[in-house]
């Protein structure tokens, strides 16, 4: 018997997405590291690095940690070999109940190849076909408009902007882009045709 939710490992055509281990930290840290600069105006955590390796270490033990536990869903995003970090991305349980927010990071590297667009296409059809949420949000600050690109392309509906709700690693605040998906909508968007493989913690595939 086939056994339930969540997905541990995500294949598309371009990526891995799977379950951080704390193994991972090595090629966790020259990704950020090469991207820091890249990452620090949208992402506040990006102002704390570098970190040293067991800081790092007990941060990717705590991810298994939460995976295990159905507490949240955070992936490292590989390439189909595995040998390096190209971002990080999740399934976050914050959303609220039957729900989940995607987040994601790119390497400097490997923006503007659409592979944002990729895993959350993929991440999606995950939440709505494997975890069966009622909704899944995506939220971004306004001005990075490669990031809002991303729910648009996949048809996402945006619902509003907060204002001052995201908080700055210099602490100032930004406002916060929300878009919406809806398990009726789900069938009739571009996510439900994404092409994925999604297997459990033993390697039983799910889709």
């Amino acid at each position: 018997m086939t056994l339930p939710s969540p997905a541990y490992r995500i294949v598309t055509p371009r990526l891995v997405l799977r379950c951080w281990n704390p193994g991972d930290a090595p090629l966790q840290a020259a990704a950020i590291l090469e991207s820091r600069e890249h990452l620090l105006p949208w992402m506040p955590w990006a102002a704390n690095e570098p970190v040293e390796l067991s800081q790092r270490v007990q941060w990717l033990r705590k991810c298994r940690g939460n995976f295990d536990l159905d507490k949240d869903y955070i992936y490292g995003v590989f390439n189909l070999a595995e040998t390096k970090v190209l971002g990080g991305t999740g399934l976050h349980t914050r959303a609220g109940e039957s729900a989940r927010e995607i987040g994601y990071w790119i390497h400097k590297d490997y923006t503007h190849q659409g592979l944002a667009t990729e895993l959350s296409a993929a991440l999606t059809r995950v939440a709505f076909e494997i975890d069966k949420v009622e909704r899944v949000e995506i939220h971004c600050d306004p001005n990075n408009t490669y990031s809002a690109a991303v729910p648009r392309k996949l048809g996402y509906v945006y619902e509003g902007t907060l204002r001052a709700r995201s908080l700055n690693s210099d602490g100032s605040t930004s406002d916060s882009m929300i878009w919406t998906m809806l398990r009726e909508e789900y069938p009739g968007s571009a996510c439900a045709t994404a092409q994925i493989e999604a297997y459990n913690a033993i390697g039983e595939r799910l889709l």
